[in-house]
């Protein structure tokens, strides 16, 4: 299988790393220091272990022109959601009648609707693709989606530091199983992933994003890492009170979620003093990734008229926040 990467950032280097150096065809797009660090060096990735870092070292293809690199099998998109319009006007090239994409991206899709319900599939949100040009060069019928339990960084360009977890869980866009999911799964098992397949994967992205539509909005907003903002119990409350309000719209959509708020804040406690990407992106003077993971839910409510109050505040202080900073337009 062929395998382009459009984006070598700290989840988009894991992936390539691990694929090629377990004997994959692997190519990316890549551009500026990045892209000559890549050229001259390699990517290299180190991952913890009980007995010191574990370093890999991969030679790869790569290009920041989309042309050089010709039709793949798979186009793996790991760039974050405030980049995916780009990648989708350039994208062309890569694909072939049969290409297959996945979408590695937080929060809700260009294509999140089209597995759902039929009555819910011709949903087009504002704050994600208003003008309709994700779904038309990147249409649902080639996603495959996943979500990503992994943890890495890029302390320079070409190099990974990878940290705890490597589970992925992938599927249809559209819905269902198909033996491209499989055929992917595999490709991703040799690079040592913990692949999990699921027959409706907008239920696992909602899951996921039930989680970090709160933590990543609050720390933008206040600078705190995970174990600061579940310590203090009124913004721990706050956050409670944005799950609930998110629940009853997944509700909506068909994608009940069964857990409690407060399990899922114990879960993330384990994770200590973590910092979200979202203030990871704040402290770097990166573009946030607001819309996919909170505005997208306030619009979805207001579409089925469900109030969600505490999101909507979260939504405009960050907002704000981010806009002063130049972070968001």
């Amino acid at each position: 299988m062929r395998v382009c990467v459009y984006g070598l950032g700290a989840m988009g280097g894991m992936i390539a790393t691990r694929l090629a150096a377990a004997g994959v065809e692997v190519s990316a797009v890549a551009r500026g220091a990045l892209l000559a660090a890549v050229r001259r060096d390699g990517l290299t990735l180190t991952e913890p272990t009980p007995t010191g870092d574990k370093v890999v070292r991969a030679s790869i293809r790569v290009s920041d022109r989309v042309e050089d690199l010709g039709e793949q099998d798979l186009v793996v998109i790991a760039v974050k959601s405030t980049a995916v319009r780009t990648v989708a006007g350039r994208v062309g090239p890569l694909m072939g009648p049969d290409t297959c994409v996945l979408s590695t991206m937080n929060g809700i899709a260009w294509w999140f609707f089209a597995g759902l319900a039929p009555e819910l599939r011709r949903i087009q949100l504002e704050s994600v693709d208003p003008a309709g040009e994700l779904a038309a060069a990147l249409p649902a019928s080639r996603v495959l989606g996943a979500v990503l339990y992994l943890s890495a960084s890029t302390p320079r360009p070409g190099l990974v530091r990878g940290g705890p977890g490597d589970r992925v869980i992938i599927g249809e866009a559209t819905g269902g199983r198909s033996p491209r999911t499989d055929a992917v799964a595999d490709v991703l098992r040799q690079g040592g992933f913990t692949i999990e397949t699921s027959q409706l994967i907008q239920r696992d992205i909602w899951f996921k994003l039930w989680g970090n539509m709160t933590m990543n909005p609050i720390s933008a907003i206040t600078g705190a890492t995970l174990d600061r903002i579940l310590d203090d119990p009124q913004v721990r409350r706050l956050a409670s009170t944005m799950m609930a309000e998110a629940a009853a719209v997944g509700e909506r959509l068909g994608l009940p979620i069964s857990a409690d708020p407060e399990e899922r804040h114990r879960a993330t406690s384990l994770l200590g003093a973590a910092k979200t990407s979202m203030l990871q992106d704040v402290e770097a003077g990166r573009p946030i990734e607001l819309d996919a993971l909170v505005t997208a839910v306030t619009e979805i409510g207001r579409l089925f008229g469900l109030a969600t109050p505490s999101i909507d505040a979260v939504l405009g202080l960050t907002r704000l926040h981010a806009r002063v900073r130049g972070l968001y337009p």
